[in-house]
């Protein structure tokens, strides 16, 4: 029988009902666990190949539903912004943890994202009862859940995911570019785009990059000089 164009309708709401996600399920399920206040824990900056990992630590109320939560990278800049302001104000705490380039190139970056999710955790003014943690196991003594994509399927780790990446954001256009300028950080977020690339080149691997993600293009630097 021929789909007629109700039925393909129908067919296409099914399809966005299917993948529709409660982001508050992982957070219900350590409620009813007696778990009052849960801390969702993000990192950013993981792929970079200039300045600080950044973490951060969220504390939403219980029950609290934000809209519009989500992975940070699938937000665009204006929402991230509007989202920030918004858990800035709702959440009952906030906790933000940085590591610089000198300990990533020291440690390896695996560790570093996990240290900076630590000290955003112990950054946090309110003690959390319990952590969601995005893809990680941090290296402390309270209940903890490694979430794969966690950011896109809690509330909780996706605020912190938000949190996380406007603070990085706005170090790349705020400071770093400042101090650094000429190597387009405000536009590339310290990313291995061709242009950032090519501007290490010309002027050279700052104290910002971590030069561990260099060992290539320090050789290549070498020769050019």
């Amino acid at each position: 029988m021929p789909r007629t164009k109700k039925s393909v309708e129908t067919g296409i709401k099914s399809k966005k009902e299917k993948v529709d996600i409660d982001r508050l399920l992982l957070e219900k399920e350590l409620w009813s666990e007696g778990f009052e206040k849960i801390a969702g824990v993000d990192e950013v900056g993981r792929g970079c190949m200039f300045g600080d990992v950044v973490a951060a630590a969220v504390i939403l109320p219980a029950g609290l539903k934000l809209e519009g939560i989500d992975d940070s990278k699938k937000l665009s800049e204006k929402k991230r912004d509007e989202l920030y302001d918004i858990i800035m104000s709702e959440a009952i705490a906030v906790g933000v943890g940085r590591v610089d380039p000198q300990t990533i190139d020291r440690i390896n970056i695996k560790q570093a994202s996990r240290l900076a999710m630590k000290m955003a955790v112990e950054a946090l003014t309110d003690q959390p009862d319990a952590l969601l943690v995005d893809a990680e196991t941090i290296q402390m003594e309270l209940p903890q859940r490694a979430i794969i994509k966690g950011d896109s399927l809690s509330q909780s780790i996706g605020a912190a995911s938000i949190i996380a990446k406007v603070t990085r954001d706005r170090l790349c256009t705020g400071d770093w570019e400042r101090d650094y300028p000429g190597y387009g950080i405000a536009i590339h977020k310290g990313y291995g785009t061709a242009v950032h690339r090519e501007r290490i080149l010309e002027l050279g691997i700052s104290n910002m990059h971590r030069h561990s993600f260099l060992v290539k293009m320090k050789a290549e630097y070498e020769q050019l000089r």
